[in-house]
């Protein structure tokens, strides 16, 4: 990447890390892969209850691989064979879990979380329940505010997440959202963190690469 553009981006996450501070929420940058995978395995221990929300963010930058190597209780939503009763109850013991990983749909650099969920497993996760919250972004998923966090949502998340999921939804089809009534939609629970009331519960990790939808 052009060394500008790369200035450019550097100034966008500093401001965005300032207002999620400001917001109450942790907020810590990484260079490489591999620094955001060491400080993730200098926070785990033998006796956690760990889980994910739906993500392709951790599985590109290897999350998933570390947390099935770990010497942790990883209650594994991706475990091949599962029934959708064991998959619920995954989603259920996420809420009384020591950490939660998961990625956000867009942050802004107000310092917002804004996430848009099918089942609403992942939005009421980072709400409310587990005892530390860990987000992990790329630098891609940094948008100017609430408007291009919607924009961002309907032009490339959902229809890229629909299409991922083999949905029978209209923006599978056209890669934009239509606001359908489909049977088969995953935009259902929208959910906008604008601060954290509890301190060092949300953590936002942030890539300076591009990782996800």
């Amino acid at each position: 990447m052009d060394t500008n553009v790369k200035y450019v981006r550097k100034k966008k996450i500093e401001r965005t890390v300032e207002k999620l501070k400001k917001n109450n929420m942790n907020a810590e940058v990484f260079n490489t892969q591999e620094e955001l995978l060491d400080r993730i395995k200098s926070m785990l221990r033998a006796d956690m209850k760990v889980t994910v929300g739906g993500s392709m963010t951790l599985f590109e930058c290897g999350l998933i691989e570390l947390l099935r190597e770990s010497n942790i209780n990883f209650l594994d939503r991706y475990k091949e064979g599962l029934t959708s009763d064991e998959v619920r109850e995954i989603y259920i013991g996420a809420f009384n879990s020591d950490m939660y990983f998961t990625s956000s749909n867009a942050i802004t650099e107000d310092g917002y979380l804004f996430n848009v969920d099918g089942r609403g497993n992942r939005v009421a996760a980072i709400t409310y329940g587990p005892k530390k919250v860990i987000v992990i972004v790329g630098a891609n998923k940094i948008v100017r505010d609430v408007n291009e966090a919607i924009q961002r949502n309907k032009e490339i998340a959902a229809p890229a997440n629909a299409k991922r999921l083999n949905r029978k939804t209209p923006c599978a089809i056209s890669g934009i959202c239509q606001e359908c009534s489909s049977s088969e939609r995953i935009c259902c629970s929208y959910v906008l963190t604008k601060r954290q009331l509890e301190k060092d519960r949300v953590n936002i990790f942030i890539l300076e690469e591009n990782l996800g939808y």
